[in-house]
């Protein structure tokens, strides 16, 4: 469980949680990344967490409060009981009608506190246990009451450990197992499974249910026919490059996102002198780019190894002194040069305009801007903390005036149908909601076209569009 979080943190930094049961569940939670353990203090966290099954979850906050309080009493896994009846989850996603599910929960749990959706979860599925139902009957309940993303691993009191996928399969979850020591587990990513050198065995699908039994895995299909609605944007930036979705490296993915763009911008390419990347996740485009541009990749910006915090998920006030610090431009490789410098996605744009100006004081002829994520235009409902209009700047602009915006000269997109191509996926099996508008489930979609009418009559948003009661259906 250490070292797969260790490899997952990339997807949460804010803080960290395990949770274990032997006779009954062990917890340890605490702010931050996953800490370096000290040899002399491996027994203590052996005595501290005991038993032979356990989850584990590192969190970047898209629900609930953002101060260190809110945060620490919203770190998973969570736990709940209702008489002997004893629940543990961890959780990876985002749910949108959370404000229904609170009213209920408060109905049926007099001790029912709410600090973000993932106690919602946990409750609406202890609701189905303490009213009789078997562990599949209750997770079908789950599924089909929960409009959002979720990807859900799961402990009882009883030591059972389950794990299961919301009906569009919108986040990441494998399943695999440790060969030599009968060990199973559960990821979002692959790496936390290669990190423990454990065999892939398969992706969760949409709608299923898996148990780990002594002889292994038991899967349940409880959702016929469910349509799979993948999130596009962990092609481009969320998953670690050494992830596999679907027997592909996501740096193979996007590799060819880099291509994709140097085809449909040949005239760009034809006016540059040299490639750089916004690293680390511009670095596999801008291999691309150079494969099949011929232009040489300057490795001129290099990311200070320990400023590890990912900038994107940040807290606003933190984000900008951050990539100030954490991206270093080497001056002398760019002087004089026309330079394409390719970028995961630009959402606020504050990172990459950051990154320009720095160019530009080291004497960048022209900034060419090469984006492998289409140009997002609407807020995220499952679990990447970009919930407002007003927060992204392709909402209301187009290409050429981002570019304005950002400093740069052109800004350049890939297409979302070369986008499509690259994944090996159909345009139906992905979320691509934040660039099309066309949300999968039900509730989001009418939040968000609420939200968008008012926001472009002027409306200022003040809360995450899920949280904002005037748009609930």
């Amino acid at each position: 469980m250490y070292w797969g979080l260790r490899a997952q943190n990339h997807r949460g930094h804010q803080s960290h949680g395990f949770l274990t049961y032997h006779n009954k569940f062990h917890v340890y939670k605490a702010l931050d990344l996953v800490p370096r353990l000290k040899n002399e203090a491996i027994h203590e966290w052996f005595d501290r967490l005991p038993g032979s099954v356990g989850i584990g979850n590192v969190r970047y906050t898209t629900s609930g409060k953002c101060d260190d309080k809110s945060i620490v009493e919203g770190t998973q896994p969570v736990y709940a009981t209702a008489g002997n009846i004893k629940l543990a989850l961890s959780f990876n996603g985002n749910i949108v009608n959370t404000l229904p599910l609170r009213k209920e929960m408060a109905e049926n749990f007099l001790d029912f506190y709410f600090n973000c959706d993932s106690d919602v979860v946990c409750h609406k599925l202890l609701l189905g246990l303490k009213r009789g139902k078997d562990l599949a009957s209750a997770v079908r309940d789950v599924m089909e009451s929960l409009d959002g993303a979720f990807s859900v691993i799961g402990l009882t009191g009883d030591g059972d450990f389950f794990a299961f996928k919301d009906p569009h399969g919108i986040k990441p979850l494998v399943a695999g197992h440790d060969p030599e020591t009968g060990t199973f587990a559960f990821s979002s990513e692959t790496v936390g499974l290669d990190m423990n050198s454990f065999v892939r065995d398969f992706e969760l699908n949409p709608g299923e249910l898996v148990t780990v039994t002594k002889d292994g895995f038991k899967r349940q299909q409880l959702i016929e026919k469910p349509r799979h609605a993948f999130c596009a944007f962990e092609y481009a930036y969320f998953a670690r490059p050494d992830s596999r979705f679907d027997g592909k490296y996501v740096y193979e993915i996007r590799e060819e996102f880099g291509r994709n763009i140097v085809r449909e911008f040949p005239e760009v390419v034809k006016d540059s002198d040299i490639i750089m990347s916004v690293p680390e996740t511009g670095d596999d485009p801008a291999m691309g780019v150079h494969e099949e541009s011929g232009l040489r990749w300057e490795r001129a910006s290099r990311r200070h190894r320990y400023v590890t915090e990912r900038a994107f998920i940040l807290l606003n006030t933190e984000r900008f002194s951050t990539i100030d610090k954490k991206i270093n431009i080497l001056g002398s490789k760019v002087d004089g040069k026309r330079v394409i410098i390719t970028e995961d996605s630009i959402v606020r744009g504050g990172t990459t305009k950051i990154i320009i100006d720095k160019l530009r004081r080291a004497g960048a002829k022209k900034v060419y801007v090469f984006v492998t994520f289409p140009r997002i235009i609407g807020p995220c409902f499952y679990g990447i903390d970009m919930s407002t209009y007003g927060q992204l700047v392709g909402s209301n602009h187009n290409a050429a005036e981002i570019a304005k915006v950002i400093g740069a000269d052109s800004v350049c997109y890939q297409s979302i149908d070369a986008l499509v191509k690259a994944t090996g996926q159909s345009a139906d099996d992905l979320c691509m909601a934040c660039i099309t508008g066309k949300y999968p489930t039900p509730c989001a979609q009418k939040m968000a076209d609420a939200m968008k009418k008012r926001f472009l009559e002027g409306y200022q948003e003040k809360n995450r569009i899920y949280e904002t009661e005037e748009v609930q259906p």
